[in-house]
């Protein structure tokens, strides 16, 4: 499949022109913390222009993409299961000051050191929860 490959050059893309049009690092979670809690008026459009496109591009892609629809949570735990990630990714991006966006696409991309070691735990992290996720929610599992 060659859609993650030009989802990830249009993301780099994106970011790059979004630095250079702005000279701000577009992490989504500065995004929006500076939108809740703005710095200078003149700075919110922007940031408010970038969210809305976030939201529209992945409403565009949620309906125009078959693939999109095979994630379900199982158990119709759907609200919790979000509301905790939302939680915990949010925890995260204050406690690591930034989020994946900001360090991964953005910050590896200036080579900042800090922000590859943030994205190598991002990376584990994420990766020891899809096998805990799989381990606890698939038939022959601990759950199974």
């Amino acid at each position: 499949m060659i859609e993650p490959l030009i989802g990830g050059c249009l993301i780099g893309l994106g970011s790059l022109i979004a630095m250079a049009a702005s000279g701000k690092i577009p992490g989504i979670s500065g995004v929006i913390a500076k939108v809740i809690t703005p710095v200078a008026k003149t700075d919110v459009l922007w940031r408010i222009v970038f969210l809305a496109g976030l939201v529209a591009g992945a409403f565009l892609v949620f309906q125009i993409s078959p693939a999109t629809q095979r994630f379900t949570i199982p158990g119709g735990r759907v609200l919790i299961t979000v509301g905790i990630a939302a939680f915990l990714v949010g925890y995260g991006a204050r406690v690591g000051g930034g989020c994946t966006s900001g360090h991964g696409v953005c910050g590896i991309g200036a080579g900042a050191k800090d922000a590859i070691c943030y994205t190598c735990v991002f990376m584990a992290t994420g990766a020891l929860t899809v096998f805990l996720w799989n381990l606890f929610t698939k038939t022959g599992g601990l759950a199974g």
